[in-house]
């Protein structure tokens, strides 16, 4: 359907190329992505997020229609590898980067890298400042938080104190989940006692953070997670603090997060199209590569996510 590329020009200086989680749109492995069909590198910070499974899921799963083939990374959320697993994509030769950052620190290099190789760049979730990709493919963090934080003022009673448990600072989404939950705030009886970052997101860090944030500030009563795995994290840690009626809400739509709504444990989420990201990452990937025009932004609605409308959403996830 499509025709390859030239294999792209080799860099002065390789790094040293880290082992590749190797996953196929539609035949066998190969040692080379220069064998006459299309190829994308998919690079991931890690394989724990909820949210990253699901974009790898739903990138293969579009790959596979299109006839394409995907070769994996996980960084394990070390960035110094990431850039030499994207270093390794672009030896190989793909066609095509999907990228998203494990980090902030050294999130341009693959870009820059990808580029000076000629190779288009699709970034998701997040958006190096300084070397942006040639489309990014987000939810539109900024507008999904500040509704959620309308909806904590609403079901706080327009006062409460706040813990935010913070994803990884300098990251895309931690600053646009930032500035949009502030803005939902703003104006209300809510004020923030505490905040503390997390590495990785990770629903163990949110359990850890929150027992800490408790002991040093026990009149907490409402607690922002940045993603699911720390929200619930945290809810947990209230539990077991008991604080049975803290007010916990988190952010990404995960299965786990849907079902803690469900079951009220978190008080609600924003659900992020991952089905929709993962395949539009694709098309515009494969749009890229034909040299077609692609929005530079291309930001899906977040979907504020309650026990009233949680069902539909844990039935058929966007």
């Amino acid at each position: 359907m499509y025709k390859t590329r030239r294999p792209a020009k080799m860099l002065v200086g390789l790094m040293a190329a880290a082992v590749l989680s190797t996953t196929l749109g539609a035949c066998a492995s190969s040692t080379s992505a220069d064998d006459g069909e299309i190829t994308i590198g998919l690079a991931v910070p890690n394989q724990q997020s909820p949210f990253y499974v699901a974009i790898r899921k739903w990138v293969e799963d579009e790959a596979k229609r299109e006839n394409v083939k995907v070769l994996v990374a996980d960084a394990k959320n070390d960035a110094d590898d990431q850039v030499s697993q994207v270093q390794d994509f672009i030896t190989r030769g793909v066609d095509g980067l999907i990228y998203i950052p494990a980090g902030a620190a050294a999130a341009t290099v693959p870009v820059r890298a990808a580029k000076s190789a000629e190779i288009p760049v699709v970034t998701v979730d997040r958006n190096p400042k300084d070397a942006p990709g040639d489309t990014f493919i987000a939810t539109d963090s900024v507008a999904a938080a500040q509704e959620l934080g309308e909806w904590v003022v609403k079901n706080a009673g327009d006062k409460g104190n706040l813990a935010i448990i913070q994803g990884q600072l300098g990251t895309t989404p931690e600053e646009a989940r930032d500035q949009g939950f502030k803005k939902g705030v703003e104006g209300s009886k809510i004020k923030e006692v505490a905040r503390q970052a997390s590495k990785a997101w990770l629903q163990d860090e949110g359990y850890q953070i929150t027992t800490d944030l408790l002991q040093a500030h026990p009149n907490i009563d409402i607690i922002f997670g940045r993603a699911d795995g720390l929200a619930l994290g945290a809810a947990q840690a209230a539990r077991n603090a008991g604080s049975k009626d803290m007010l916990v809400v988190g952010f990404d739509g995960d299965p786990s997060g849907l079902e803690a709504v469900k079951s009220g444990l978190l008080a609600a989420t924003v659900t992020q199209q991952t089905t929709l990201m993962g395949k539009l990452a694709v098309q515009s990937t494969l749009k890229l590569i034909k040299k077609e025009q692609v929005p530079a932004e291309q930001l899906q609605k977040g979907i504020l996510t309650t026990g009233e409308n949680v069902d539909q959403y844990i039935a058929n996830h966007p």
